[in-house]
């Protein structure tokens, strides 16, 4: 009698990488949110000021391109940051229908005063690692998301979106 395939145990699920990287992004966005609570800001609303400090003048599209981030859902993102006065858009004054992105005192503000909960937030995510590990993991990290980029459905697309400010970083 031929025997019968065993059908999967949740091993299948909790050893694979997709969960684990899953699962970390859970707890990176959940410690993030916890150390930031204060400042009312998600993980992509910090990028994208971090962004928009670093470029400003930079349109939705290109911001899209440089935090590699779906342009749909980043426009609600641009709407909240506008509500709680971080940014102002402005129209580009060769194509009025383009919306230019700048920082707002209170947005540069809000930069400066955050950086000790974010600075907790991402020392917290790697604590649980000896010091060697982190490194590691960092360094192993960094080379699969570059590798992988053309697999995203919003690869970073940082150096190409800021051509037209004439610098990339």
């Amino acid at each position: 009698m031929p025997s019968k395939e065993q059908p999967p145990t949740m091993d299948a699920v909790y050893t694979k990488p997709g969960y684990l990287f899953r699962r970390m992004q859970q707890i990176a966005v959940a410690i993030f949110v916890e150390e930031c609570k204060d400042f009312d800001i998600t993980p992509v609303q910090y990028a994208a000021l971090v962004a928009i400090r670093s470029h400003p003048g930079i349109d939705a599209t290109r911001l899209s391109a440089v935090i590699a981030f779906d342009r749909s859902t980043l426009g609600s993102v641009i709407e909240r940051l506008q509500a709680k006065d971080y940014i102002e858009r402005k129209p580009a004054s060769d194509d009025k229908r383009v919306k230019l992105l700048y920082l707002t005192r209170a947005g540069a503000k809000l930069l400066q005063d955050i950086m000790p909960a974010v600075d907790r937030a991402q020392s917290r995510m790697l604590q649980p690692l000896k010091a060697a590990d982190r490194k590691m993991l960092m360094a192993l990290l960094s080379q699969l998301v570059d590798r992988n980029n053309e697999a995203s459905r919003v690869p970073l697309r940082a150096e190409e979106a800021l051509e037209h400010l004439g610098r990339a970083g």
